[in-house]
């Protein structure tokens, strides 16, 4: 059915979202008001499943939630081939791009009015909560949206995490690719389509938000 998919998708996107607003969040702040000793090194690896192919990517969340890891045997977390999995697959693929954009957005905004919040009693959680975040908005929604749109996309390390079980695992991306195996071109269409049109929508009110 054209909809199971399409449900998959939203539920997964919707999901990781949050995963990908506050692990992102996060490592912004942290990346762009700290410095320590092998901040490089994190800011490559955060970075890093930009440039890997999806393939490897997967092969490597396969590796981490695949028999023999951690995961599998110290918690007895088996998620490998559920749509759990494929929630842990956008989630990575998406964080980079909200830290990517957030980081930027705190990174302009101005410091001396961090420091004269503070030389007025402010303590720094509230500096970040009042002053750094509201600033950085712009760039903070960006990066929401990029981040959830990409995990929305999310095809080759699903693939390799999930699979494209139909009903259980196979989102937008997977059953558009399987439709086109079969040359059912209506279909893979009419799922094109509706991925278009909500990718258009979710940047569209993101840039209204953002103004």
């Amino acid at each position: 059915m054209i909809w199971d998919p399409v449900r998959l998708s939203l539920q997964v996107m919707l999901i990781a979202a949050p995963a990908i607003f506050l692990i992102g969040l996060g490592l912004s702040v942290l990346l762009a008001r700290r410095t320590f000793r092998g901040q490089i090194v994190v800011e490559t690896l955060v970075m890093l499943p930009l440039v890997l192919p999806p393939t490897v990517l997967g092969y490597g969340l396969l590796r981490v939630l695949g028999s023999g890891s951690p995961l599998q045997e110290w918690f007895r977390l088996d998620i490998l081939f559920t749509w759990q999995a494929a929630v842990v697959a956008a989630t990575v693929a998406g964080i980079p791009l909200m830290v990517q954009a957030a980081r930027a957005g705190i990174r302009d905004v101005d410091q001396t009015l961090e420091h004269a919040a503070e030389n007025l009693g402010a303590n720094r959680l509230t500096v970040l909560w009042r002053i750094t975040l509201p600033l950085a908005k712009r760039g903070i929604v960006a990066g929401m949206v990029l981040g959830t749109l990409r995990a929305f996309g999310e095809f080759g390390a699903t693939i390799m995490v999930a699979g494209s079980i139909p009903g259980r695992t196979q989102t937008m991306p997977l059953a558009v690719y399987d439709a086109v195996q079969v040359r059912d071109f209506d279909l893979a269409n009419t799922l094109v389509v509706i991925m278009v049109g909500l990718s258009f929508v979710g940047l569209f009110l993101a840039r209204r938000l953002s103004r």
